[in-house]
């Protein structure tokens, strides 16, 4: 299948336009956003939106016709990202009528932060039908013999589309080996997606947003087909179950994503 990573590298101008055509312009009405500096670990502000990062996770939904979205933290791109899965379900929606794929239309948001489910859910309310918003507690973990992070609970769903921006590293339960990541010094570093590894369909794509170091650790602990690449110009890393389709609805699935309009 032909798949590829995007990159993006277009003045404001270009994601104004772009996000005001989708009826997205909200993400543009306030510029006074919070910036967290290198050093500081808790903030109570919401941050800046990123419109590049914003404006791929778009494209990559819309390109793919990805149907189900799991995100792993949650914010200014789960309104865009439920904005893209709404596109897709009215637009495909008599398509994928005998597909395996139960939660088609939906994005299911996860976090450890009630305050910010909060904001989200008030930030997507015209997206009701298709947001659905999750807490559960973040804790230290242990993965393969690697000390890392997890959430408690996740969604029952079985997602096209893969998003981890979260938990925040600073808002972590419990310690392994008396390690816990609320220290500056440390990274986050999540194997949530490594305990469902064995249950994604080839096709699957998952995005991370920077988290270098996370991202390598899932590299070097998955065990299936994954493509892998790096966007350095908007700084994520990328990755494509690249292996031969379960069966044939697989196969079907497959053919949707990837079939030119």
């Amino acid at each position: 299948m032909n798949f590829k990573i995007l990159n993006i590298n277009k003045k404001y101008n270009f994601f104004e336009n772009y996000f005001k055509s989708f009826g997205l312009g909200g993400i543009l009405a306030d510029k006074n956003f919070y910036k967290r500096s290198i050093n500081e670990m808790n903030v109570k502000s919401a941050y800046e939106p990123e419109l590049d990062d914003l404006y791929l996770l778009h494209n990559y939904i819309i390109k793919y016709k990805r149907m189900t979205v799991l995100e792993f933290g949650t914010g200014w791109s789960t309104l865009v990202m439920a904005n893209a899965v709404k596109y897709n379900i009215n637009k495909y929606f008599k398509n994928i009528k005998n597909l395996r794929l139960n939660n088609a239309g939906q994005i299911h948001t996860i976090d450890n932060e009630k305050k910010w489910n909060k904001v989200t859910k008030a930030k997507t309310k015209q997206y009701s039908k298709h947001v659905k918003i999750h807490y559960s507690e973040a804790k230290m973990d242990i993965f393969n013999g690697r000390i890392c992070t997890s959430f408690k609970s996740l969604p029952k769903i079985n997602p096209d589309f893969i998003y981890l921006d979260g938990p925040d590293q600073f808002n972590i339960n419990g310690n392994q080996n008396g390690i816990n990541l609320n220290h500056n010094d440390l990274m986050p570093m999540s194997c949530d997606i490594l305990k469902i590894e064995n249950f994604l369909k080839p096709g699957t794509i998952i995005v991370v947003d920077g988290r270098a170091a996370n991202s390598r650790f899932l590299k070097v602990n998955f065990q299936r087909g994954w493509k892998y690449g790096y966007n350095k110009i908007n700084d994520q890393h990328v990755f494509y179950l690249n292996e031969k389709p379960l069966g044939k609805l697989n196969q079907k699935q497959l053919n949707f994503y990837f079939k030119k309009k």
